[in-house]
């Protein structure tokens, strides 16, 4: 009977997923915040249905099955959640003529043109940015580029070109999780909570973002650690940069990881890596453009933030007008100090304190961010199932309120709801820290007593 109860709650769970994923990969627009917010809570909790029905070890091979075939599901969906999907086409068919993707923006391309760009045109009011330079580095542009030859100029076959590349990087993640889970000593069920997480499936497969593929070159890079493969993990951690700038962040953990710091095959295989993924720049100056690029999205954009949006509140009441510019700089500056004094003060001895440090790196680095789109989180939560870490999951379900946004007027953000976001996040953040701020807090009164 026991049995037969169990099995009916995970083919409800397991329904509510596959409802879930499915509205949010064909139906639910991200203007229509009410449903959004309702298909992706029934598959949360369906995915931690899931998990807390998993009691035992062994039974890794059901969940992989399961999550793979949420991901099949979403194989001919357009994304419907973010647009960025169009740049990567756009860039991948001018790698495709053999043009350069940083040479003009798409704005000019199109101006400049005495000829038909039928696929361009098709794809120009898709673009979100038209007027800026590609900030994707030359690795994405070689995957974009595959992209484009596969596709034939077809939107559809070039999203699901891509989409196979990034399913490839999710199936390497989850058995990079199930080895690494293996090797710390963590309860395998815990994979449900990365390999059957909606922001997940929905950010990586859905609207092909790259952020599974760092995560897959971080493992990597922990695990050819394990190994004492150190020319590997070094250049596992450099791939890694070379898709996103921003596990470049975690310099100062290597430097500080005892083990690391004077390996030369280490920064041997990293430097070799970060030059080959980054070469492209060098040609016609691209990374003139690239740069400037970055310099601009860091400088004017904002989104779903936290303590950035409390201090520009105050810069409000100061200067009277916004202090992107000045406070950007500043609160770069301060995590830029932050990083190298967490680093030095905890100088990790072991892999598992040192993908913990890098849990808290990537925490900090977004909590200082003018602009956190939901896609940021992926690494982090990867990296926090293996430590005991609840903040990343906690946001991984909270920043789904950030979605509000899209449904208003110049997508005009809710305090309402941002509050709701980072309060659930900082309850989150005071039970994974605890034992830290209780201790600081006892120091500080018997300092004044």
């Amino acid at each position: 009977m026991k049995s037969n109860k169990h099995k009916a709650l995970l083919l409800i769970f397991g329904a509510f997923l596959v409802i879930g994923v499915y509205a949010l990969g064909y139906s639910i627009s991200r203007e229509n915040f009410p449903y959004l917010f309702a298909a992706f809570s029934l598959s949360f909790l369906g995915m931690y249905g899931i998990y807390k029905l998993q009691k035992y070890q062994e039974i890794w091979l059901g969940i992989f099955l399961f999550g793979f075939l949420l991901r099949l599901i979403l194989s001919h969906s357009i994304p419907l959640l973010s647009d960025d999907y169009a740049r990567f086409l756009w860039d991948g068919e001018i790698v495709r003529l053999e043009g350069n993707p940083y040479d003009k923006t798409p704005q000019k391309l199109v101006e400049d043109s005495a000829n038909e760009l039928e696929f361009f045109e098709r794809l120009y009011p898709y673009l979100n940015s038209p007027n800026y330079y590609s900030v994707y580095p030359p690795s994405n542009q070689l995957l974009f580029g595959l992209a484009a030859e596969a596709s034939g100029e077809n939107t559809l076959f070039g999203i699901i070109s891509l989409r196979s590349f990034l399913l490839l990087g999710e199936l390497l993640v989850f058995f990079g999780l199930l080895k690494l889970f293996r090797r710390f000593d963590v309860p395998l069920r815990n994979l449900v909570l990365y390999w059957l997480n909606p922001l997940v499936i929905l950010e990586v497969i859905g609207n092909l973002h790259f952020e599974g593929i760092v995560l897959m070159f971080l493992l990597g890079s922990l695990i050819a650690y394990s190994k004492n493969k150190k020319f590997l993990a070094g250049t596992s951690w450099g791939l890694a940069i070379g898709v996103k700038l921003l596990p470049f962040v975690f310099l100062p953990s290597w430097l500080f990881f005892r083990k690391i710091k004077f390996s030369p095959f280490f920064w041997i295989g990293t430097l070799l890596a970060v030059c080959i993924s980054f070469i492209g720049l060098v040609w016609d100056d691209a990374w003139i453009n690239f740069l400037q690029s970055i310099r601009l999205y860091q400088g004017k954009f904002e989104f779903n933030a936290s303590i950035y949006y409390l201090l520009r509140e105050v810069g409000f009441r100061i200067k009277g007008y916004n202090t992107i510019e000045t406070l950007g700089k500043v609160l770069s500056l301060t995590f830029v100090i932050w990083v190298w004094f967490i680093s030095w003060k905890k100088a990790p001895k072991s892999l598992f304190k040192l993908a913990d440090l890098w849990v808290l790196i990537y925490l900090s680095y977004l909590l200082l961010q003018p602009v956190i789109h939901p896609w940021y989180l992926i690494p982090g939560l990867g990296l926090s199932l293996m430590t005991g870490k609840k903040s990343f999951l906690v946001w991984s379900f909270a920043v789904i309120f950030s979605y509000q946004a899209y449904g208003n007027p110049n997508f005009e953000e809710s305090s309402f709801y941002l509050v709701l976001e980072y309060a659930l996040l900082l309850i989150a953040l005071v039970w994974d820290y605890r034992p830290q701020i209780f201790s600081t807090l006892n120091k500080l009164s018997k300092n004044e007593s």
